[in-house]
């Protein structure tokens, strides 16, 4: 029997955060490069932002450490508003890799208690396609497509939730083509 892997990190939840981004489930440990959300060094998200930010793909690395500058990534995500977390908080990965492909989902985020402590929040942004349908499968939208978006309402109040590229490298776009899908719901 696969082994249930528990959610390895707290909700990054800054009371001021008006978008709430969420990915499917964090890589195993031993492919982190730091302690906060999408760790690999070979994941895209934090050269998107970087992108975005200033134009430099490289804003937030520290590329002498094969590192990502986490210092410098949470103050970007306090002052551009975002909110992470994922959409998982237990999996069993079918395969032993990082690919969304073999993820299980045992234990979906309760996302709705995560938006009760965001009460500026408006948005809701799924990194990929697994956060995207399981998002779908706890709210019950119909599918999205990539840069596509749809009103949800939850506990009351109404989120638009968007669907973007995810950052994996798996995902074979250049880091210009994906960020000027975030850049929209960022800036937007």
């Amino acid at each position: 029997m696969a082994e249930i892997e528990k959610h390895p990190l707290e909700p990054f939840l800054p009371e001021e955060a008006e978008t709430l981004m969420l990915g499917s489930f964090p890589p195993q440990r031993v492919r982190w490069c730091m302690e906060f959300y999408y760790p690999n060094f070979q994941n895209d998200m934090w050269r998107i932002m970087g992108y975005i930010e200033t134009g430099d793909s490289n804003a937030f690395v520290d590329t002498a450490k094969r590192r990502f500058d986490v210092e410098k990534i949470v103050e970007f995500c306090r002052r551009r508003r975002l909110a992470l977390y994922d959409t998982a908080t237990e999996v069993v990965r079918l395969r032993n890799n990082a690919s969304d492909n073999f993820l299980e989902v045992v234990r979906a985020t309760d996302v709705s208690a995560l938006l009760s402590r965001l009460p500026h929040c408006r948005k809701i942004v799924a990194t990929g396609k697994k956060s995207a349908d399981t998002l779908r499968e706890i709210y019950g939208f119909e599918e999205i497509g990539v840069g596509e978006s749809t009103e949800v309402t939850i506990s009351g109040r109404r989120y638009r939730v968007y669907r973007m590229p995810s950052s994996s490298r798996a995902y074979p776009r250049p880091i210009a083509w994906k960020a000027e899908y975030y850049r929209k719901v960022l800036e937007g």
